[in-house]
């Protein structure tokens, strides 16, 4: 039993790393797991999985986030820098970025989702994350104190750990197409099945539905309602879903979509129907806080998708370590697929 925690989530994997674990399922992407990746390596040919990171361009998507800006380092504007020695020849092009570090192609820190749960066993929920770090000052800080940043979970410790290995793609825009659907266990396995994809213990598992092409292809003028409704969907209110998250061991779940799972970290609904208190967003609850899986949102698997279809394939190598910014809760990534 871990110091930090008297009970853990149900169906969650707390302890089981150890009790000071930061890593959560990256613990199963072993050296055997990054030589099968590399195994899936025939020809050599590479695919950039990352949008341009002032994609989706305005706030449509998320009225929290807004696109980088490029600002130059000189106090004076000075852009390119130009030497006010005549001997000198060189002209110096040098900005400062300003990031939003989830508002492109990105990863989720395990410091990103947390929740209100009783871990002391005490009849008080507290505000709680993965393998039971706490949302006080010597752990995940929140900025109530006026400092921001996380001092367990954060996106550097994926960085540390480095995360390369076996990506496998589940093709849902192939058989559901542009419409907006909530994609149901049955319906997921569907796809699994007829395109004989295999999702093993230690796999990186990509998710295509087709949001990221449109969005790239409205050239940073996303129209909202397509923007948001259309593409299929993981409905995340299927508990077998959920359950072949935990089932098949997978360390990262990955989609070209903006959240992976319909609604909005944003836009809490507090309660489900029947009135019982839980999760606005069921399937980022139940990988990031319960089960230390890291979580890809907004990739670009298009180009990839089509040309694994075309040669029969769902396997390839992933190499996607996000920016190693302590205390970050995500982190922009330009992930590559190799094959």
């Amino acid at each position: 039993m871990a110091e930090r925690w008297k009970t853990r989530p149900e169906g969650s994997n707390w302890g089981n790393f150890g009790p000071d674990d930061e890593y959560g399922r990256l613990n199963l992407l072993t050296p055997e797991k990054v030589l099968q990746g590399i195994a899936e390596v025939k020809e050599g040919i590479t695919f950039c999985l990352s949008l341009p990171l002032n994609i989706p361009g305005g706030n449509v998507l998320n009225p929290l986030r807004h696109p980088p800006q490029l600002t130059a380092v000189r106090e004076d504007g000075g852009y390119p820098i130009v030497s006010e020695n005549p001997m000198h020849t060189d002209i110096i092009l040098d900005e400062m970025m300003h990031l939003y570090s989830q508002y492109s192609s990105q990863w989720d820190a395990l410091a990103h989702i947390g929740s209100k749960f009783d871990a002391d066993d005490d009849g008080v929920p507290e505000h709680v994350y993965y393998n039971g770090h706490k949302a006080v000052s010597e752990e995940v800080i929140s900025s109530d104190d006026g400092r921001v940043g996380a001092q367990a979970l954060g996106i550097e410790k994926t960085a540390e750990f480095g995360l390369q290995g076996r990506g496998v793609l589940i093709d849902l825009y192939h058989h559901y197409g542009d419409e907006r659907q909530h994609i149901s266990f049955d319906q997921l396995m569907h796809v699994v099945e007829t395109d004989g994809v295999v999702v093993e213990e230690g796999d990186l598992v990509c998710l295509h539905t087709g949001s990221a092409h449109k969005i790239l292809e409205m050239q940073g003028n996303p129209e909202p309602q397509t923007a948001r409704s259309s593409c299929p969907i993981i409905d995340s209110t299927d508990a077998r879903t959920l359950q072949w998250v935990t089932e098949t061991g997978l360390v990262a779940l990955i989609a070209d979509h903006q959240s992976i799972e319909p609604g909005n970290i944003y836009n809490f609904i507090g309660d489900d129907d029947s009135g019982t208190p839980g999760p606005a967003l069921p399937l980022h609850e139940h990988c990031i806080f319960k089960l230390g899986v890291h979580l890809g949102e907004l990739w670009y698997l298009t180009e990839l998708a089509q040309w694994l279809r075309e040669h029969g394939r769902s396997r390839f190598l992933l190499t996607a370590p996000p920016l190693r910014m302590p205390g970050a809760a995500g982190s922009p990534v330009t992930p590559i697929a190799t094959v």
